[in-house]
């Protein structure tokens, strides 16, 4: 069998001539069409991935907006708190004080209404006690008891030696006076007394109804007086000290 090199060549180019048209008309257009399609996808695509990168962004500033208000809300709630917890504090410090305040004018109240009760009761007894001894005194008093002060005021003396010699060198005489008379032994030891403290000093003895029971010695301006009321003031007076100590006393411990 033989070959038919010019049908076989013929073949060859028509096979040619078709390829290259298909090349021509039908494959190029077709790449052509698949780039062009190709790039307006990855354009797309590419637009997508701006668009999607952009809105990425936007959501990114959004969120960073909503965080920063959100800490801005709670920044501000807790300033609003912490200036509602200082007046709230202020007012209770200033509502505690005022109360303290409050209970301490009341306590020193009471406590100025109970000194002063206590000293008036402190003050009536006093008086009451004064009173009645005095009385009391009064009514015991007699010409021996007034005798028994005389000698007494003999002891007494002593300790005022110089006082009687300097009062003695203004003076004309010495009077003693007693409510009643004295005992003749009683004067007579009076003078010894006198004429050992103040020498050759003349001494008159006197009585005195309205005077209290006792002895009132006086050399010039110098008056030494030793009488029931003396005592009784002396009475009244170490009371008072007393009372006074016993009231302070009683004060501090009821404060304290």
């Amino acid at each position: 069998m033989s070959i038919d090199w010019v049908t076989v060549l013929a073949q060859i180019a028509n096979f040619l001539v078709l390829v290259w048209l298909l090349k021509r008309f039908l494959y190029k257009p077709i790449l052509n069409g698949i780039d062009s399609r190709e790039a307006e996808i990855a354009e797309r695509m590419g637009e997508a991935r701006r668009a999607q990168e952009k809105a990425a962004a936007a959501e990114a500033e959004f969120m960073a907006q909503q965080q920063k208000l959100q800490a801005d809300r709670d920044a501000l709630a807790e300033r609003v708190r912490e200036q509602a917890k200082q007046q709230r504090d202020a007012l209770l410090a200033e509502a505690h004080e005022a109360m303290e305040q409050e209970r301490k004018d009341t306590l020193a109240h009471l406590a100025r209404e109970r000194e002063r009760f206590t000293s008036e009761l402190y003050k009536a007894s006093a008086e009451t006690l004064y009173q009645l001894a005095g009385r009391a005194l009064h009514d015991l008093a007699d010409e021996r008891l007034e005798e028994r002060i005389a000698l007494h005021v003999i002891g007494k003396l002593e300790p005022l030696s110089e006082e009687l010699a300097s009062a003695a060198e203004h003076a004309e005489e010495a009077v003693a006076t007693t409510h009643a008379p004295l005992p003749e032994g009683a004067r007579h030891e009076v003078e010894a007394a006198m004429e050992a403290r103040v020498p050759g000093l003349p001494l008159r003895f006197d009585t005195d109804d309205s005077q209290s029971p006792g002895l009132v010695l006086r050399i010039g301006s110098l008056q030494l007086a030793w009488t029931v009321d003396s005592y009784t003031d002396e009475l009244v007076e170490l009371l008072g000290e007393r009372l006074a100590s016993g009231e302070s006393g009683r004060v501090n411990a009821h404060g304290g």
